[in-house]
């Protein structure tokens, strides 16, 4: 696998993008996890360990990109929360 920012930026956008979308089907089929917004920071905690990966195989620039994405996951998950009210 290449060491580039794109490639953790796309891995970093993707993995917790699909997560995201099961867990807001899930917030919306079932009344008692409308609320549960814990379960959408655990889908970009997920993040984490694919950084992990990334810097453990000493591929810098690709754990960078999924630093990035991290970070713009939580801007969206922080405006999510300000129009949520």
């Amino acid at each position: 696998m290449k060491n580039s920012i794109w490639i953790g930026l796309a891995g970093g956008i993707s993995i917790p993008g699909i997560l995201l979308s099961g867990v807001w089907y899930l917030m919306h089929k079932y009344a008692f996890l409308a609320k549960a917004d814990l379960l959408l920071i655990g889908c970009i905690a997920v993040n984490a360990a694919l950084m992990h990966y990334f810097f453990r195989r000493d591929q810098d620039n690709a754990g960078r990109g999924v630093i990035s994405a991290t970070f713009l996951w939580a801007f969206v998950f922080f405006f999510y929360k300000i129009n949520q009210s």
